[in-house]
């Protein structure tokens, strides 16, 4: 462990180098001149400093001021060294974070005792911080390990969805996509873009619970069938509710409300406006643009631009007007999601 003596007077430098040379695993770094010292410790953070009061151009209280500033010095032991027997000087050195004294002239046994105890200390509090951090990082490794289980139960429900919808896969990963890119552009963080891209593909879990016989009509619902169609909202949402998971918890909201319209006239609530949930609001935006341009049982592809025009169109009765503007900040974003991730 690397201890530091400061002190002007080369004398008193050999004399405590002397007496601490004895100390296993000690090395022993001297210094006559406190701003070389403070400079050094700049680079190399010491163990332990051992500092004299009374020295020229900088005296212990400013040196002992200057090392606390210094980046991995706050909490380096620090024995003050002086003559000075007012209490005045010990009050500010204990204040500026002095951790032990010693007086001129120094006794040899007091010395040995305060440098070890004061070196052990230390280095059991960073082995308790280097415990700390291990201890941060198998936390964060089984967070990590947790995480990566619950997005591959939603992968694996989203494909078992997968297998009764006339959806496609590719039709979740673009709207997925085109979700995180809205959530970027209307300003979210990216932790909330990647839980709105994973939990996207959730939106329709629900119609797991719709007979065949509606699900896979080729042709137009009847009252009836719509409204039981309808109803895989509630069953999405009932499907994925009552986690603990952020992720299965946005993923239910999604369910539950991106069938839900800006003017309230949306299901399965006729909620309007804001008391849609903001994820609802993205994800309704990119489900209908991909349904739209994309083919189903029922209808071929629409043109790029007759789909986008239908969007900008319903802003502000379907859509949230800010989220129709957040899907078209980056337009050439959106057709790069669209032909990257093209229907097989």
């Amino acid at each position: 462990m690397n201890v530091l003596i400061v002190d002007d007077d080369p004398t008193n430098l050999s004399l405590f180098s002397h007496l601490l040379n004895t100390i296993p695993d000690l090395s022993l770094v001297t210094s006559d001149d406190p701003v070389d010292a403070l400079a050094w410790c700049g680079e190399q953070a010491p163990d332990l400093v051992l500092v004299d009061y009374m020295m020229p151009v900088m005296d212990g209280l400013q040196f002992l001021q200057g090392l606390r500033a210094l980046a991995g010095c706050h909490a380096v032991p620090v024995i003050m060294i002086t003559s000075d027997m007012q209490s005045n000087v010990r009050h500010q050195a204990l204040q500026m974070g002095a951790n032990d004294f010693l007086t001129k002239p120094v006794d040899k046994i007091e010395l040995r005792a305060r440098v070890t105890n004061l070196l052990a200390l230390h280095k059991a509090q960073q082995q308790l911080a280097n415990r700390a951090e291990w201890l941060a990082d198998e936390v964060r490794a089984a967070t990590r390990e947790i995480l990566l289980r619950e997005r591959q139960a939603i992968y694996h429900l989203a494909r078992a969805a997968e297998y009764r919808d006339p959806e496609t896969g590719a039709h979740l990963l673009r709207m997925a996509n085109y979700a995180r890119l809205l959530a970027a552009n209307l300003g979210l963080s990216v932790a909330e873009q990647e839980l709105i891209f994973e939990a996207a593909p959730m939106h329709d879990i629900g119609k797991v619970g719709i007979a065949d016989a509606i699900l896979l009509k080729p042709g137009r619902f009847t009252d009836e069938e719509m409204a039981i169609m309808r109803t895989h909202s509630q069953i999405g949402a009932d499907i994925l509710s009552g986690s603990s998971s952020p992720l299965l918890h946005a993923a239910s909201v999604i369910a539950l409300t991106h069938h839900e319209k800006w003017d309230g006239s949306g299901y399965p609530n006729g909620l309007r406006g804001e008391r849609i949930a903001l994820h609802g609001r993205i994800v309704a935006v990119a489900d209908v643009f991909d349904a739209l341009t994309s083919v189903r049982p029922y209808k071929p592809a629409w043109e790029i631009d007759r789909a986008a025009a239908l969007i900008r169109d319903s802003a502000g009765t379907h859509f949230d007007p800010a989220c129709v503007a957040a899907f078209f900040k980056d337009w050439d974003a959106i057709l790069d999601i669209h032909n990257t991730h093209g229907d097989p």
